[in-house]
């Protein structure tokens, strides 16, 4: 069965960090681009990091230096380390998978979240970040 499941998600002061995970089942782990999108208050879906399978890593300018993506191949998970957690981050958090390894995860736009059906999309976790 093809899932995507995250875990990790919960509430941090600003400045604090949290780790979330996505392990995926049903796929050829490395032969697909992985990565993290996010909907928040604006209701606007954004990539956050992605994984291309050539080992290209992207973020997003709002997270650079901040959120560390990796990849397991072993465990078949993708984790994502959120240091620095300001307000704005707040949102529920995705975990989304292209089985064809396009190598455009970075560049959609326009999408919702978990409904963009060229992906695989987790069911969404909630990160919560207090001033």
């Amino acid at each position: 069965e093809e899932r995507l499941v995250e875990s990790g998600g919960g509430s941090v002061q600003a400045g604090g960090t949290l780790t979330l995970t996505c392990t995926v089942s049903g796929f050829t782990f490395d032969l697909s681009d992985v990565g993290w999108w996010r909907q928040g208050a604006r209701n606007a879906c954004d990539p956050v990091a992605s994984i291309i399978t050539d080992g290209t890593i992207h973020y997003a300018d709002a997270v650079k230096g901040r959120f560390i993506i990796s990849q397991d191949n072993a465990k078949n998970t993708v984790t994502l380390q959120m240091n620095s957690l300001k307000p704005e981050d707040t949102a529920v958090y995705y975990c989304a998978l292209d089985p064809i390894s396009t190598g455009r995860m970075p560049y959609v736009e326009g999408i919702q979240c978990a409904n963009f059906d060229d992906y695989y999309w987790g069911q969404g976790t909630q990160v919560t970040v207090s001033s």
